[in-house]
């Protein structure tokens, strides 16, 4: 039987970790041609803009049995004209061997509650358009396709406080 998995905000411990899933994540971006350039970040531009006085972005990590077996980095933005911050997700991502196992959904329902705590109104991003299984997965969340942008969706997953 496998244990349960959890998610948890990210440390600064975590930096090269996330370095290497992004490594990961850009490498399936490219499978998926949705992303064809190369990395430049590093763990050092990870630990600062993540992790220093003035956090740019976050993340949330996937746990079984202390392994990591995925991510969520995510920014918040915020909108003058609605007075309502939201949420943009950059990345999502569970190792290949750990996918299918409902690590995914804990993420961002993960997401979801952070969402919920900044009283943002809804959480959005956007897939390659060749990820059809994402696609079907971000739908069963609940999100819909807020727009296209040629063949790319834009997902919008509303929340309801």
């Amino acid at each position: 039987m496998e244990n349960a998995v959890f998610v948890r905000k990210a440390t600064k411990q975590d930096a090269k970790t996330l370095f290497a899933f992004l490594e990961q994540k850009a490498e399936f971006d490219r499978s998926m041609k949705g992303f064809s350039g190369e990395l430049s970040t590093s763990v050092e531009k990870i630990e600062r803009t993540l992790f220093g006085d003035l956090p740019f972005a976050h993340a949330l990590v996937l746990e079984r049995e202390s392994e990591v077996q995925g991510f969520a980095l995510y920014h918040f933005r915020y909108s003058s004209f609605t007075g309502e911050p939201s949420i943009w997700l950059d990345d999502l991502l569970v190792v290949p061997e750990h996918r299918s196992k409902g690590g995914g959904f804990e993420l961002m329902n993960a997401l979801k509650v952070e969402a919920e705590t900044a009283n943002a109104s809804f959480i959005a991003w956007t897939a390659s358009p060749h990820n059809i299984k994402a696609h079907a997965f971000y739908k069963r969340l609940g999100a819909e396709i807020e727009r296209m942008d040629a063949q790319r969706p834009y997902f919008r997953w509303a929340i309801t406080c």
